[in-house]
């Protein structure tokens, strides 16, 4: 059965967007992003809300977006996307699925399939939905060495506790960590 991976990037503070929906604090340098890159290759298929959805369509077909990140690029916009929406009229980018409905009755559906594993990339609205459902595997949260003192929580939107254990710990050099977590069954 394929897996559901999720990763985000994260403050020491816990948001994972700062106030006015700012990211401009990524910590992102050469180990990221071939970090970025073999995680890609991990999967063949990406999972977004709408509003990730948007701002990723927005920036990874551009010329500017192939210019400065070829690789990244070229893997975004080659892979299978698939974008949760009730409320968007139409996907254009390439190889890209849109579902309106339930997204956990698809993505139940979509594990079940052959292939690789399958990420969210942000989508925190998304990613907190389908975790009470119990189908996201693999929690990947990289934290950034930042405080923003406000913003939105990371996977805002939980009702229940999830109770999880931790896979991996790995330090970078920038001062990100990445901690990656599996459901551990328990609630």
């Amino acid at each position: 059965m394929r897996r559901v991976l999720f990763f985000m990037m994260t403050s020491l503070d816990g948001y994972f967007e700062g106030p006015g929906q700012s990211i401009d604090w990524h910590n992102v340098d050469e180990e990221f992003n071939q970090f970025a890159i073999d995680q890609i290759g991990e999967v063949d298929t990406l999972l977004f809300g709408r509003v990730t959805y948007e701002g990723m369509a927005s920036y990874w077909p551009t010329t500017d977006a192939v210019a400065n990140d070829p690789e990244v690029a070229g893997l975004m916009n080659s892979l299978s996307k698939v974008v949760f929406s009730n409320t968007l009229a139409g996907a254009d980018w390439s190889n890209t699925t849109l579902v309106a409905g339930d997204a956990a009755v698809e993505l139940a559906r979509l594990k079940q399939q052959p292939g690789k594993d399958m990420i969210i990339f942000g989508s925190s609205n998304l990613a907190a939905s389908l975790a009470e459902r119990g189908l996201i595997d693999e929690f990947r949260v990289m934290i950034n060495p930042v405080l923003l003192g406000g913003g939105t929580p990371l996977l805002h939107g939980i009702y229940q506790r999830l109770n999880l254990r931790l896979l991996s710990a790995r330090p970078f050099a920038s001062g990100n960590v990445l901690l990656s977590y599996a459901p551990d069954g328990s609630r």
